[in-house]
């Protein structure tokens, strides 16, 4: 089963580690990654850029509304992810808790339910 482990970034967080503190958690993304290659259950992962980069788009095509955005009331947001393919929901867990920085930035697990596309595996089912 695939899962989605979303890393989870609170600037304030994130700006009170010290230089050496970030540069360890993103230089051990690395690490991490070719550990989760190995043993064949990485699928992909992707780091996002900050929200305010973003943008909301609202209606359809022709009716669109494009804003700034978005505008959460949280504090945390998506900073990036890995797809993984692993054998079971606390295999997913024991994955999220190796990624570096988890003790300070939280990692969301979620199943997921489909795929479709770039030459990805055929659909999951729940």
């Amino acid at each position: 089963m695939k899962y989605l482990l979303i890393i989870q970034l609170n600037p304030e967080t994130w700006e009170s580690l010290s230089d050496e503190e970030r540069a360890e958690i993103a230089g051990g993304q690395e690490g991490f990654m070719e550990t989760i290659t190995a043993t064949g259950e990485m699928v992909g992962t992707h780091a996002l850029a900050d929200p305010s980069q973003s943008a909301v788009v609202r209606g359809r095509p022709g009716a669109a509304t494009v804003t700034d955005g978005p505008f959460l009331e949280s504090k945390e947001y998506m900073g990036g992810f890995y797809v993984v393919d692993c054998e079971s929901s606390e295999r997913a867990y024991e994955l999220a808790a190796m990624i570096p920085g988890t003790d300070r930035l939280p990692v969301e697990v979620r199943p997921v339910v489909f795929t479709a596309g770039y030459g990805l595996a055929e659909p999951d089912t729940p």
